[in-house]
């Protein structure tokens, strides 16, 4: 049994881009090294995350992110555990779109990386935060 975590939280106003890019980097050598899954989609706003792995590992990556001084208001949406890992084998992946990195086909790319998932309601919350940022970010 697997454990699955779902947050969200908002960017500092003073992050560029070249913070969003360090901070899916890091997250990529971080969960790969900790085998942790997951998708990262930010809006140029806000970050929206799903981890998943062991639990041990989930919350000790969890733990680490919550400390991060890019974000502030971080709010844990859901937390469950899970047969199997719903994102595969992406260390994290990602969708950015915003003032940050330019317009972007928010909703449409974050239809597609979550196609797969087996939980309805896991790809209705994900679907659902790119429909409401997306609009509001495009």
């Amino acid at each position: 049994m697997l454990h699955q975590i779902i947050y969200i939280s908002t960017a500092r106003p003073s992050l560029i881009l070249s913070d969003v890019e360090d901070i899916l980097r890091a997250s990529r050598r971080n969960n790969e090294r900790a085998r942790v899954t997951g998708l990262l989609i930010f809006d140029g706003k806000r970050f929206l995350q799903a981890l998943e792995g062991s639990m041990e590992d989930v919350e000790a990556t969890f733990s680490r992110i919550a400390v991060d001084p890019r974000h502030r208001a971080l709010v844990r949406l859901s937390g469950r555990a899970v047969e199997g890992r719903e994102f595969g084998d992406w260390s994290m992946g990602s969708h950015l779109v915003g003032p940050v990195t330019g317009k972007g086909d928010m909703v449409g790319h974050v239809d597609a990386m979550t196609e797969g998932l087996t939980d309805p309601n896991m790809r209705e919350t994900l679907r659902g935060f790119a429909r409401i940022r997306g609009g509001a970010a495009g």
